[in-house]
């Protein structure tokens, strides 16, 4: 079975797998290649893979869908973080969560002085009509 998560910036994962394990929006969903085909939701959580070699990977996910159909599984999310350990992808989830954070804060900042000159600009033209 292939397994492919699709963020918006690109592929982070494109590979063989034996087993899928996610957070559906009403409960764990594990898929297996000869499950049958569905679609769901994924909430915020930790989705688990074995990979056709063995082992056990981990990808922790925001919300998204999940389409299986015939021999794929499809993930799209907006972000996600992979890991073989889970204290290490925990510990790569809150530094990227630090940095979107300061980021929205940044686009925060921008929009309320883009704002700002809108209505300064606003009260100028129209103290300028009088």
């Amino acid at each position: 079975m292939r397994l492919k998560i699709m963020l918006p910036t690109g592929v982070l994962v494109d590979e063989d797998v034996r087993k899928v394990t996610a957070e559906a929006g009403d409960g764990e969903i594990t898929l297996l290649e000869r499950h049958a085909d569905l679609a769901t939701t994924v909430v915020p959580g930790v989705l688990t893979f074995e990979p056709a070699g063995g082992g056990e990977e981990f990808v922790a996910v925001a919300e998204g869908t999940l389409v299986k159909c015939g021999g794929e599984v499809l993930v799209s999310t907006r972000r996600a973080a992979r890991g073989r350990e889970l204290g290490r992808l925990r510990d790569q989830v809150e530094r990227q969560s630090q940095a979107l954070d300061a980021h929205e804060e940044a686009a925060r900042t921008a929009l309320a002085k883009m704002e700002a000159a809108f209505v300064h600009r606003f009260i100028e033209i129209e103290h300028g009509a009088r």
